[in-house]
């Protein structure tokens, strides 16, 4: 119990002291993940809209797909693109390996189905009389659309949040595609791991609670849009 104490305390004094490495840690795993998140989005929203809005054959086939895909592992990811971007892969010649850039693909890979099943799952609750209303007042097809969209904007919201708390706190892309490089592509959770490796455990209780804060901050935005949706 004191050594989990005296490792809190010194923890906090670090965080409290914004010591450079761990800032540089968090500012990267941040940047990271939003730009992942955001990439994501602007793919799977629109996809997600696609699906959802839409009737055609084989809707059910790609709906289960999609569930599918939400249970894959990171360490699959990570060795699929792997394959791709290192120097004897396809994209090798662009040096992707080992650089932010790299996670970022595989957050994208990460996230991309989850943001779009959330956004049919999303539209998918909205009553088809808003819709129809829309066609009867004149809308055309777009604007039915928009009208849709901007009813679940709320499940959407809720959707991207969840999916910039999957990649904040994955591991397994992190550590395949950037390689945990010291002040270039350390993130929090692979520094955790190296710090928990050599033995120091001050820095990576430090990281650890700045996780748990960032994850108790989504959860918390997470409810609170879905409580918004729900109403």
């Amino acid at each position: 119990m004191a050594f989990f104490i005296d490792s809190f305390l010194s923890a906090m004094r670090l965080i409290l002291a914004a010591d450079p490495e761990l800032m540089a840690i968090v500012g990267l795993s941040l940047r990271v993940s939003l730009t992942s998140t955001l990439i994501a989005g602007g793919l799977g929203v629109p996809l997600g809209f696609l699906i959802g809005f839409n009737q055609f054959r084989g809707k059910r086939v790609v709906i289960t797909l999609l569930n599918t895909l939400l249970a894959l592992p990171t360490v699959v990811i990570g060795l699929m693109v792997y394959t791709v971007i290192a120097r004897r892969g396809v994209l090798g010649m662009l040096n992707l390996l080992y650089t932010p850039n790299a996670i970022v693909i595989g957050q994208v890979i990460l996230i991309l189905p989850v943001i779009t099943a959330l956004t049919i799952a999303a539209l998918s609750r909205i009553d088809d009389r808003y819709r129809r209303t829309a066609l009867t007042l004149g809308a055309d097809h777009l604007q039915t659309a928009l009208a849709v969209l901007r009813e679940a904007r709320f499940g959407i919201v809720a959707a991207a949040v969840a999916a910039f708390g999957r990649v904040i706190s994955e591991i397994g892309i992190s550590m395949m595609l950037g390689g945990n490089a010291r002040g270039f592509t350390r993130t929090m959770t692979t520094a955790m791991a190296l710090e928990y490796d050599k033995g120091e455990f001050v820095l990576a209780v430090g990281l650890g609670i700045v996780l748990l804060t960032i994850s108790l901050g989504m959860n918390t935005l997470l409810n609170y849009f879905q409580g918004r949706y729900a109403e």
